[in-house]
């Protein structure tokens, strides 16, 4: 896959940088609004849900331009934003149905969007940082299948969601914190 690959040049782990900061703390934010509203479905509950997957859109938009403005293929970002973008409508539709839905279509995001990151991060890892990137790629892909597990039990719960995001931003944030400012240094 040609996503990121090449020789950044130095703007890009500065955009970056800014970038990861924002997604941890909007995870950590939504997080706690939805740990606080998990136990019932409610109207709240539902936008909040909704909400995420758009915000990741609105971060891989941003993602994409600057790899684009510095000359960088950027393919895997166009799928993140396409499936982030379904999910949010799907997440509308299954909050309608209950949290087993709504467990089903967070899960499936979970596995797809874990697998892009985890590309992202491989094509990336030249600007130091990426390996939380990765990791987070793969426990995401394995947390959407515990998701989809989840919704066949009884007394499926939102809560461990909230848990999802908020290791996803901490994630992001050990990641802004080792972004080199050179590449290859």
């Amino acid at each position: 896959m040609d996503t990121l690959v090449g020789t950044p040049p130095t703007s890009v782990p500065a955009a970056l940088r800014r970038l990861y900061f924002l997604r941890f703390a909007f995870a950590a934010a939504w997080a706690a609004l939805l740990f606080a509203t998990a136990d019932t479905l409610g109207a709240l509950t539902a936008t909040l849900l909704v909400i995420y997957p758009l915000f990741d859109v609105a971060c891989a938009v941003v993602d994409l331009r600057s790899a684009r403005t510095n000359g960088q293929p950027a393919r895997a970002l166009d799928v993140n934003i396409v499936l982030s973008a379904l999910t949010g409508i799907g997440l509308a539709v299954a909050a309608t149905s209950g949290i087993p839905a709504v467990l089903r279509v967070w899960g499936a995001w979970a596995i797809t969007a874990g697998i892009v990151q985890l590309v992202v991060g491989v094509a990336r890892r030249r600007l130091g940082g990426q390996g939380a990137m990765i990791a987070s790629g793969g426990i995401s892909t394995l947390a959407g299948a515990s998701f989809i597990a989840q919704a066949g039990k009884d007394g499926a719960s939102l809560t461990s969601l909230a848990g999802y995001a908020f290791l996803g931003g901490v994630f992001f944030l050990v990641s802004a914190l080792r972004l080199r400012d050179e590449p290859g240094r």
